[in-house]
């Protein structure tokens, strides 16, 4: 199964403040680990949603957003798309991830979804449908 493992920002990220040189080597070396155990299929940084935009859809109509957002701690910094074999192993990979040391009191958050597989919604789904799907992803 796979799972999306999404660090949050917060107002440092999102003023486009760049981590340390220690931060991005404690990274590498995490990312490396997730590599070496056969579990990383994707996973990147994020740039500030100064830079970003919502689109969103009403009454047949799109509308775009521009960046900022308020919430910072509600966005998105980076990402890592894990395939693992349970949610707990997922978990044991989350709680990995380089974090503050004791005694530093920022908070680190990582969520933890597990990407839908057209299995998980049945008989909703039509063959054809599934048939494409199979083929757009043996394609890349």
């Amino acid at each position: 199964m796979r799972y999306l493992m999404a660090i949050m920002s917060d107002e440092s990220a999102e003023a486009g403040n760049t981590p340390s040189a220690e931060i991005f080597e404690a990274m590498a070396a995490y990312n490396e680990q997730l590599v070496k155990a056969g579990v990383l299929l994707s996973g990147e940084g994020l740039t500030p949603t100064s830079e970003g935009a919502i689109v969103s859809f009403r009454d047949g109509t799109a509308t775009v957003t521009d960046g900022p957002f308020a919430e910072a701690k509600e966005v998105i910094a980076g990402y890592w798309i894990l395939q693992v074999s349970s949610r707990a192993e997922a978990i044991e990979w989350a709680k990995r991830c380089p974090h503050p040391p004791e005694g530093d009191d920022t908070v680190l958050n990582l969520r933890l979804r597990r990407i839908a597989e057209l299995e998980d919604f049945g008989d909703n789904v039509p063959e054809h449908v599934r048939d494409r799907d199979r083929e757009l992803r043996a394609r890349g």
